[in-house]
């Protein structure tokens, strides 16, 4: 994929990816209210971070994927199935990507990724998000991609002492 005259490429994380990972986490950390954590919160060591790694590269049902401009790790999406047989079906995932490339089709190039390696998986059938309502790009470029509006959790975030709302949304795959 090319986007303003830079090859971007997506592909599977690796245990030699974890300390970019680690700086890379904390830096987004810091530029979107959107995540689960704030700037300096993710809290993993390198270690723990390669260990992650190794344990998603040995599950058929789970997924994690970086996206790279000039070998700079600029987005990644992490998506997790379930633990047993009555939910391996069906996961989760989070993604970001950095900041200054933020509106240039680099998340919508890694859910296009997730969703095309869960239809080649033979076992994800769904695919699960949570996406707080204020977050309107967020929502759009879901629903573009498929992503149907399944619940609603209350308070699902506190910043700053005040709540936000998620929506939860799924994408069934044939």
């Amino acid at each position: 994929m090319i986007r303003n005259n830079k090859k971007i490429i997506i592909r599977q994380a690796s245990k030699n990816d974890a300390r970019v990972l680690v700086d890379y986490l904390n830096i987004i950390g810091g530029e979107s209210n959107f995540l689960t954590f704030g700037a300096g919160e993710f809290g993993i060591s390198i270690e723990e971070e390669e260990s992650f790694i190794e344990k998603v590269l040995k599950k058929e049902n789970d997924l994690f994927i970086v996206a790279e401009i000039d070998g700079e790790i600029i987005g990644s999406l992490n998506f997790s199935g379930g633990l047993r047989e009555r939910t391996a079906h069906v996961g989760e995932f989070g993604m970001s990507v950095l900041k200054k490339y933020w509106g240039n089709g680099i998340g919508e190039e890694l859910i296009k990724y997730l969703i095309n390696w869960s239809k080649d998986s033979g076992i994800i059938r769904k695919i699960n998000l949570r996406v707080r309502t204020d977050n309107e790009r967020g929502i759009y470029l879901y629903k573009k991609l498929g992503f149907l509006e399944e619940g609603l959790l209350r308070r699902d975030f506190v910043i700053n002492d005040k709540f936000y709302d998620s929506l939860l949304m799924g994408l069934c795959i044939d």
